[in-house]
């Protein structure tokens, strides 16, 4: 029983690790480099922006594929830990993560051969301002498809809130949270695709939402995991 248990921690553990360096490199392209390159206005001042920041522009493609390999590292260390609770939600949990995956790596493929045109490495024969709005539209491409995959951001949630919930090993507020955060990244998924106006709305409302994935990776980085006792066990002891 103690070696289960043992191993039942140090799996958690290592699955908050990985959840820790996912959530960093998360930050990194989410936010620091959006920050130091703004890609949202006209096409000439994207360009200048993305030129004069090039290398930054390049980690950013490198440190998302990095993140997504680590992703995959994750779940399948998180489907070690949660398939005695329930195999088939454990699976569910996977492949909700790994159809992802294609599309990122595209997603990427677009990002490079935007900084390639802007620089003038290729459609040399076109007009200058004719390669800026291509590869303008790779951007905004690659901003569509990020709020298109926001929705499997939650949909990855529901099966490990469930599992989470079921177990008996991680607190079921865990859980619930967990799920309340699925829901609000579907919603804002949605919102932003069909009501667009409405999205930093949305975003302000369910912020609190989103902590969900950071108190469980805590959680799992702190506290690892404990089997709880059968309750009818525990009052039969008392």
């Amino acid at each position: 029983m103690e070696t289960n248990e043992s191993s039942l921690k140090s799996t958690a553990r290592f699955a908050g690790l990985l959840y820790f360096i996912w959530v960093l490199t998360g930050l990194y392209g989410l936010f620091y480099v959006p920050s130091q390159i703004d890609t949202r206005g006209d096409a000439v001042t994207t360009a200048q922006n993305v030129l004069s920041n090039e290398f930054l522009f390049r980690t950013s493609i490198v440190n998302d594929l990095i993140s997504h390999t680590i992703w995959v590292v994750m779940v399948l260390v998180l489907y070690r830990l949660f398939k005695q609770v329930n195999e088939r939600q454990a699976k569910l949990l996977v492949a909700f993560v790994i159809v992802q995956i294609p599309a990122v790596f595209f997603m990427e493929a677009l990002n490079i051969t935007s900084l390639m045109i802007f620089k003038g490495d290729i459609l040399k024969t076109f007009e200058l301002t004719q390669r800026q709005d291509v590869a303008m539209l790779f951007l905004k491409l690659n901003d569509y498809m990020t709020l298109s995959l926001e929705m499997f951001w939650g949909l990855w949630l529901f099966p490990l809130a469930i599992l989470v919930y079921r177990s008996r090993f991680l607190p079921r507020f865990l859980g619930v949270w967990l799920m309340i955060c699925g829901f609000a990244y579907v919603v804002l998924s949605f919102t932003s695709l069909v009501l667009p106006q409405y999205k930093n709305i949305v975003y302000n409302i369910a912020l609190p939402a989103f902590f969900g994935e950071l108190a469980f990776m805590l959680w799992l980085l702190i506290m690892g995991a404990k089997v709880r006792e059968p309750e009818a066990r525990v009052s039969q002891v008392s």
